[in-house]
């Protein structure tokens, strides 16, 4: 099913769309292509849906706190029009309601053949540029994809690359890109170069909110001119992160959470959005399983100083640590996982469909957790080692 020129999805259609997208069975690209929408626009939809999912068991509530809003609206409409005039009430009430539409239903108000308002000036009125008017959205090419998959094996390999020496490592391989193209696919996979330290940041800080403190300071330790972190229990630190997974025509993201000290993934996820929800969503998962640990670190990304995530972590009186900005070897433990699971899973199996992908992963994590030994833990089973504790401890 693709977009037809002019065409607008109603709230019914959008609820069937953000429904497959839950289901997880196609990327975000290809769920884009299938239904001629933007990858910005699934993501919107499906926030609004989760954010408003609640109001389908408490109908009476929603509909009383309508009528309060509505009765709010109309005493601060009489007063707007006894100061400015009908007119201007009207006005602004217009501009409001337009500023709560997502970009697709602004761009479907707007009539290219209207006998008094030219396309520019409604543009200007419902806040649209010209350029999005006519934009139309295209998917993805598999040489694309191909350059993405290619730019996260270089990453994976070497974190302190910035988007110039990435791009000196695809020209050397033959790719024919341009570095500006370099940046925004980085974008896309979640990487950032910060200088003066390069490396990669899966998730983008977001400005207005807080960033805490880094607390694991006092488990870092010298070893000859080597420096490394050293949990000495179990459930003390747990960290999260998310990382992309590149699968055969598109690409889903993963989030884990693990424990520090025994290197054990307690939970995981694959989406095919990286948003707040599949951070607090994993977190959850693991808390709902073993016992609260003492500290969370994570990276400075929104998906994880978001008010739900930070929150989850305040509910359970779990102490909250974020990376130095710049430092990825301040999440060493999860950052080390995920480069095990590409180069021992995912580069070698070259997934074709989700299915394939998230059995794939199960199967590989069990063996992870139960079955491979880690050198840290002087080759012991992570999994193993953690639960011997908790039984231990009681």
């Amino acid at each position: 099913m693709s977009r037809r020129k002019g065409q607008t999805y109603t709230a019914e259609q959008k609820t069937k769309i953000v429904l497959e997208m839950l289901k997880e069975e196609m990327t975000t690209s290809q769920l884009a292509s299938k239904y001629g929408v933007t990858s910005q626009s699934l993501g919107k939809w499906k926030q609004q849906f989760l954010e408003n999912a609640s109001l389908a068991f408490d109908v009476g509530g929603a509909t009383k706190a309508y009528k309060d809003e509505i009765e709010e609206l109309k005493s601060e409409n009489e007063q707007l029009a006894k100061a400015l005039g009908k007119a201007t009430v009207k006005a602004e009430w217009a501009v409001g309601k337009l500023k709560s539409l997502d970009l697709i239903d602004r761009k479907s108000l707007i009539e290219p053949k209207h006998n008094q308002l030219s396309v520019s000036e409604q543009c200007e009125l419902v806040g649209v540029s010209r350029s999005s008017f006519y934009y139309k959205p295209v998917p993805m090419s598999q040489e694309a994809i191909k350059i993405l998959h290619k730019i996260d094996e270089i990453a994976t390999d070497n974190s302190e690359y910035g988007y110039r020496l990435i791009y000196e490592q695809l020209k050397e391989e033959g790719y024919n890109i341009g570095r500006n193209r370099v940046l925004k696919y980085m974008g896309i996979l979640g990487i950032q170069a910060i200088y003066p330290r390069k490396k990669r940041v899966t998730s983008i800080k977001h400005p207005e909110h807080q960033v805490y403190e880094y607390l694991l300071k006092q488990y870092w330790t010298t070893n000859g001119k080597k420096k490394t972190v050293y949990v000495p229990t179990p459930n003390e630190v747990w960290s999260g992160d998310i990382t992309y997974i590149r699968i055969n025509g598109g690409f889903m993201y993963l989030a884990a959470v693990i424990d520090w000290h025994s290197k054990a993934v307690l939970a995981y996820r694959l989406s095919n959005f990286m948003d707040a929800t599949l951070a607090t969503d994993v977190l959850q998962e693991a808390l709902a399983k073993y016992p609260k640990p003492k500290i969370f670190n994570s990276d400075q990304g929104s998906q994880y100083t978001s008010y739900e995530h930070t929150q989850l972590l305040k509910k359970h009186d779990i102490q909250i640590s974020m990376n130095g900005r710049g430092r990825s070897i301040d999440n060493i433990v999860i950052e080390r996982f995920f480069r095990t699971l590409k180069h021992s899973n995912i580069y070698i199996n070259d997934y074709t469909t989700i299915k394939d992908l998230k059995e794939g992963v199960a199967a590989y994590i069990h063996k992870y957790n139960f079955k491979r030994f880690h050198s840290s833990i002087n080759y012991q089973k992570p999994m193993n080692v953690y639960l011997e504790y908790l039984k231990s401890v009681g």
